[in-house]
C-alpha cells in the first residue's frame, strides 16, 4: 500500500475536539457554583453575544493568539461579557477566570467520534501526524488527557511557538518537525483564513472540515468529518 503524502497536520479545536458538553454547560455550571442562578436559554443568548465579540477582536487584531497572556486575557474578556449579558456584574471578571481555567481541564473538550479511528489509521499507514493550533499551552496536556498523544509527532501551539496562522513560519515550522517538503502534506482545519490560505501559503494541501454544511463553495478539498482522510492519502 503506498502513500501519496508523508504528513498530516490538523487543527485542533473544531476539527478534532469540542467543548463538553458545550461552552453554555461549562458557563452554567461556573455560575450555579457560585450562587447565580440563570436561565440556561439566557446563558446561550450570553454565548452567542460572546462569540461574536470573540470574532470582532479576531479579525481587528488576531496577534492575541501569539501570547500565553494575550491569549489568556481575550477569553477572560469574552467570558466577562458573557457574565454581563446574563446580569452578573461584580464578580463576573472572577467568574471568567474560572471558566477559562475549565477549559484548561482535558474532561471538559472531547474528540469527534471519528477522530481515534482516523488518527490509528494514517498512524498506521506511518504518516507523520501533529497539531498546529492557534491555542495557549495547555493544548499538549489536553491532548494527552483525551488519549491523541500516542498518534501524534508534535503539538505546535502559536501561543508557545510565538507564530500562529495563517503566518507562514508556524507551517514552515511543521515541515521541518516532520522532516517533508511542503507537496508531501496536507494541513486539515475548520477555518478558511487560518488553515487553508496559511496551509497553501506554504505549498501546503489544504483540507477543509465542513462540519455543519454551510453550504458555502469553498476552492479546496472540503469533508464533513474526518472519515474520508485514510482514503485520501492514498495513491
Amino acid at each position: 500500500m503506498s502513500v501519496r503524502y508523508k504528513a498530516v497536520f490538523f487543527d485542533a479545536g473544531n476539527t478534532l475536539l469540542h467543548p463538553h458538553p458545550s461552552v453554555e454547560q461549562v458557563c452554567h455550571e461556573v455560575f450555579s457554583r457560585a450562587g447565580h442562578i440563570v436561565e440556561f436559554d439566557a446563558i446561550r443568548k450570553a454565548v452567542d453575544a460572546g462569540d461574536r465579540y470573540y470574532e470582532m477582536r479576531y479579525w481587528q487584531d488576531d496577534s492575541f493568539w501569539l501570547s500565553e497572556s494575550e491569549a489568556a486575557g481575550m477569553w477572560v474578556e469574552t467570558y466577562t461579557l458573557v457574565a454581563r449579558e446574563v446580569g452578573i456584574n461584580g464578580d463576573g471578571r472572577r467568574l471568567a477566570h474560572e471558566i477559562y481555567n475549565e477549559f484548561g481541564f482535558h474532561h471538559r473538550w472531547q474528540l469527534y467520534p471519528e477522530v481515534c479511528a482516523t488518527l490509528q489509521g494514517l498512524h498506521d499507514r506511518g504518516l507523520n501526524i501533529g497539531i498546529i493550533s492557534n491555542w495557549d499551552s495547555r493544548l499538549p496536556d489536553l491532548c494527552a488527557g483525551i488519549g491523541i498523544t500516542k498518534y501524534l509527532d508534535f503539538v505546535l501551539s502559536s501561543a508557545v511557538v510565538g507564530r500562529m496562522k495563517p503566518q507562514p513560519d508556524i507551517f514552515y515550522m511543521a515541515l521541518e518537525r516532520a522532516g517533508v517538503v511542503p507537496e508531501e502534506a496536507i494541513h486539515v482545519g475548520d477555518h478558511y483564513y487560518a488553515d487553508v490560505l496559511g496551509s497553501r501559503s506554504v505549498g501546503i494541501t489544504p483540507v477543509l472540515v465542513d462540519r455543519i454544511g454551510c453550504g458555502a463553495q469553498f476552492d479546496c478539498v472540503t469533508v464533513h468529518g474526518l472519515e474520508s482522510l485514510v482514503d485520501f492519502v492514498e495513491e
